[in-house]
């Protein structure tokens, strides 16, 4: 079993997968070790660009040497003040990306989404493809399906060509009106397929009750995300809420307890 520190092949793996263009989930799986570690270490020293594992071989030494309780008065560094920070920012990063991945979204646009997200202001394509040490054509593709999702914004740099993608205030509230257009589909064709199968048929009847649920569903988000719920409404709500995406039908199924599911069966 590993231990909590990289060693020094390691980081020359480290080094290797990003030369590769290896995102950090990928370099995590081949050195069996935890995303948030590989994302934290190439973070502490340089970023993907910068990252060189003799230099970081060399830093890990000297904190290790470093005596421990802080830097006395006088004769600490910023770097070493900011570090517990850096690393604090690194870990949500990787947390937060791995929380969009878990809601269906590909882990390159989750991961642009959670960078986009988490800047002060917008980032270029350029900054992406630095930050998150990926291809062009990945951030192009990220970005294109964002836009689609309405996650995320293009604004044009008004001296230059350069766009910056940002995400806007109204983000989630879009993402719901895009959640109850996706819904009112499901009703749309679950209906329509109870029409054309026959009322009477099993697979009517299954359709029947999968246009009731949908039902149910558009019924409650139509009236906004504000109201506070309770009961199989809340469920529902705090469903979509922890998917924080615009889903589907089946995705909304999946993140609901086997209990909730049961007691909408009951109610369909």
């Amino acid at each position: 079993m590993p231990g909590p520190r990289l060693n020094r092949t390691e980081r020359e793996q480290v080094a290797a997968g990003l030369a590769a263009r290896h995102d950090y989930a990928e370099i995590a799986r081949r050195l069996g070790r935890p995303t948030s570690t590989v994302s934290r270490e190439v973070a502490r020293n340089g970023g993907p660009a910068a990252y060189d594992a003799d230099r970081a071989e060399a830093a890990a030494q000297a904190r290790a040497r470093r005596p421990r309780g802080g830097p006395t008065a006088g004769t600490g560094s910023v770097g070493q003040t900011q570090e517990p920070r850096a690393a604090a920012r690194t870990a949500f990063l990787a947390d937060f990306t791995e929380s969009v991945v878990a809601t269906g979204v590909p882990r390159t646009a989750a991961r642009v989404l959670v960078w986009i997200h988490s800047a002060d202001a917008g980032l270029t394509a350029a900054d992406l493809i630095t930050e998150l040490g990926v291809s062009r054509a990945a951030v192009s593709n990220a970005v294109a399906y964002l836009d689609r999702l309405r996650l995320i914004r293009r604004e044009r740099e008004p001296a230059g060509r350069r766009e910056r993608y940002v995400v806007g205030d109204d983000v989630w509230s879009a993402s719901w009106n895009e959640s109850v257009e996706a819904n009112a589909r499901w009703v749309r064709i679950t209906t329509r397929g109870v029409e054309a199968l026959g009322p009477d048929t099993p697979a009517g009847v299954r359709l029947a009750r999968a246009a009731r649920f949908f039902t149910a569903v558009q019924e409650t988000m139509s009236a906004g995300p504000w109201p506070l719920a309770t009961g199989e409404t809340g469920a529902l709500l705090r469903a979509l809420a922890r998917a924080g995406v615009p889903v589907t039908a089946e995705q909304l199924r999946g993140v609901l307890t086997p209990e909730q599911r049961a007691a909408l069966r009951r109610r369909g």
